[in-house]
């Protein structure tokens, strides 16, 4: 389990379902990110000069509860290790709960009202940002989970035309497909249904979810490496044959009785 099932692995899992959930939002739910909040801050910079017909409420809404999502999980996490723990465990299946309820919702009711379509883009920023700050937490590099701009500067600054280091690049490349790909999904998922793309992006984090947990506990049920131990016999073999200097005042001393049976040995 250990050698299979690694942060960096389930941080991609977790890319490619924001991928399906943002392309939930914006095709579905009235152009709104539930998870790339650059894209609502640039879409609220657009509709601010008026007559563009794009929406504000939605990425207003999105913005707060994904704000929410976060302080919610960093409240949770900010006594914890670094480390896949109980907490993480349960704040991500949390996020999978309400990716869950979200489908339902819109299976039950669907977008139809504009009450509805805030409503579920709100749920799923408020999912999306208790993901991102977990993630953020575990700090797995270049893996965010929820953008890429920092990852296509990584990876472009440090290629062969950039700082020519190459470290990351693979990583870096996985992430940005994932996000593309969890995009497609989400995109090809709602010609069918909206629902249903939210529950494939449900059932990725708490596949995710029980993954990591089995994986942490696995950690931590792994017998510790033996220390080497020095016996005091070995040790007292070791000084008892260790060769002895004479100290100065032995050297210095004067001659005894027992000096009789051993006498000095001089150079002719």
């Amino acid at each position: 389990m250990r050698r299979h099932v690694t942060p960096l692995g389930l941080m991609l899992a977790l890319t490619f379902a924001t991928g399906v959930v943002d392309a939930v939002g914006y095709l579905r739910l009235d152009q709104v990110f539930a998870g790339n909040m650059t894209g609502n801050v640039v879409i609220l910079g657009m509709a601010a000069t008026g007559g563009t017909g794009l929406p504000v409420l939605g990425p207003v809404m999105a913005l707060v509860f994904f704000l929410a999502g976060a302080a919610v999980a960093g409240r949770v996490l900010r006594t914890a290790a670094p480390i896949w723990g109980r907490r993480c465990t349960a704040l991500l299946g949390a996020v999978g709960i309400v990716l869950a309820a979200t489908a339902l919702g819109l299976a039950v009711t669907g977008p139809g009202t504009l009450a509805a379509r805030e409503l579920m883009a709100s749920a799923l920023a408020l999912a999306m940002g208790a993901q991102a700050a977990t993630a953020r937490h575990l700090a797995v590099k270049d893996v965010t989970t929820v953008v890429v701009t920092s990852t296509l500067t990584g990876l472009a600054a440090d290629s062969r035309l950039g700082a020519a280091r190459g470290q990351g690049a693979r990583r870096r490349v996985a992430v940005v497909t994932l996000i593309t790909v969890g995009a497609v999904a989400g995109a090809a998922l709602c010609q069918v249904h909206a629902g249903l793309a939210v529950l494939a992006a449900a059932l990725v984090v708490l596949t995710v979810t029980g993954l990591g947990h089995a994986s942490a506990r696995s950690t931590d049920h792994a017998p510790a490496k033996a220390e080497p131990i020095i016996s005091s016999t070995s040790s007292s073999l070791a000084s008892a044959t260790a060769p002895t200097r004479p100290s100065p005042a032995s050297a210095s001393r004067s001659p005894s009785a027992d000096d009789e049976y051993f006498p000095p040995i001089t150079s002719p």
